[in-house]
């Protein structure tokens, strides 16, 4: 089974953080998945854990 891509339809960049707004990939994630194989898709994956452990959470 290869590696689901992590794109939520939310298609947007900001350009002041460097990440999709949907997905928090960088522009170079988002080129390179189609290119990748399970296991640098698996380490993209395991960034965007990370970047979304670190966002900071919205008042309320």
């Amino acid at each position: 089974m290869s590696v689901a891509s992590p794109c939520v339809d939310v298609c947007d960049m900001d350009n002041e953080i460097g990440y999709c707004r949907g997905c928090l990939r960088t522009i170079n994630e988002i080129a390179e998945w189609g290119r990748l194989n399970d296991a640098g898709k698996r380490e993209i994956l395991e960034r965007l854990a990370r970047r979304r452990a670190e966002m900071p959470r919205p008042p309320g």
